[in-house]
């Protein structure tokens, strides 16, 4: 089999699939227009419309992350190609982590001390107790149900929300519209590990964060198009500082991925006092695990094995 790679440090990733799957020939993108067009498959991560388009005989796509809107969107996608995307390969620890820093960055007052040292004042907060700080997790796939776990595992009562019913040990799990606003009425942290389908865009809306409880934080290492930017502003714009406490509707917002990425210069969101952003780096895919998944997924379509692939119409 002949394997087309597209991601970046693609060399690293050709050397280490190549000695993971020594019986496939395995090349880049930056090899000639002739010997990508006879790639039986091709293992990228946000290819162009136009490298998607030049493999005459394309049996399979293995997409080199979790999120497959990007690809999904892309015109040259070409029809009736099964689709395979990673399963988490390591990347819930990596993401768990952000998410529990992102936490405990609220539930310790850090963005509160943060102000208090531009102004010089020395002022101590009461802790609050990990028990009396519930956490919402949105999304309970491999990773959503990951993290949750660590969550749950650091003492914090998690609230976890999918579209269908889920039971998951330590989890207080909710589903449908129904269990959405339940949640959001209970949790002092919210966090957004949906992917991005028609029926997840802008579910974090005006009506979604009016229903949280006041002085509640958000926690984006998702998808950008989960959050109505616009209601997230209103939402923030309206909390304010008194005597050092934070008043309003949303206490703040750690974010980690945005609809359009870089994030634009002239976006509110870079200087917002309440906003802290980190550059969609949550979740980077760990090369080891990542290509002992990709080589089994092409060995399964290869053999042609049962072998669990994205439903376009579902986005996931």
């Amino acid at each position: 089999m002949k394997v087309l790679l597209h991601i970046d440090d693609a060399e690293q990733w050709r050397e280490a699939l190549a000695e993971r799957l020594p019986e496939a020939e395995v090349i880049t993108s930056a090899a000639p227009a002739e010997q990508r067009r006879k790639a039986d498959y091709l293992a990228a991560w946000k290819p162009s419309a136009e490298l998607l388009g030049e493999p005459v005989g394309l049996k399979g796509i293995i997409n080199l992350g979790a999120g497959v809107d990007a690809l999904l969107g892309n015109p040259g996608l070409p029809e009736g190609v099964p689709i395979v995307k990673l399963r988490d390969a390591g990347m819930a620890e990596l993401i768990g982590d952000y998410v529990r820093y992102s936490i405990l960055h609220f539930q310790r007052d850090f963005d509160r001390y943060r102000r208090q040292q531009a102004r010089r004042d020395w002022h101590e907060h009461a802790v609050t107790d990990k028990a009396d700080w519930p956490v919402g997790v949105l999304g309970l796939g491999a990773i959503g149900a990951r993290v949750a776990a660590m969550v749950a595992a650091d003492g914090f009562p998690v609230h976890g929300w999918s579209r269908s019913p889920k039971s998951l040990p330590t989890i207080t799990c909710h589903h449908g519209d129904k269990g959405l606003i339940e949640l959001l009425g209970r949790v002092k942290s919210l966090v957004l590990l949906l992917p991005d389908t028609p029926s997840t865009h802008h579910v974090i809306d005006a009506a979604a964060l009016a229903r949280l409880p006041e002085g509640a934080s958000l926690i984006n290492p998702g998808r950008g198009t989960l959050i109505d930017e616009a209601a997230l502003l209103e939402a923030l714009d309206h909390g304010s500082d008194l005597g050092g406490e934070t008043q309003g509707r949303l206490r703040g917002a750690i974010l980690d991925a945005f609809p359009v990425e870089p994030l634009p210069q002239d976006s509110r969101l870079w200087s917002h006092p309440r906003v802290w952003i980190t550059p969609h780096m949550a979740g980077p895919t760990p090369l080891g695990e990542a290509i002992d998944q990709v080589a089994e997924a092409l060995r399964a379509l290869e053999a042609g094995k049962p072998i669990d692939t994205v439903d376009p119409e579902a986005g996931y």
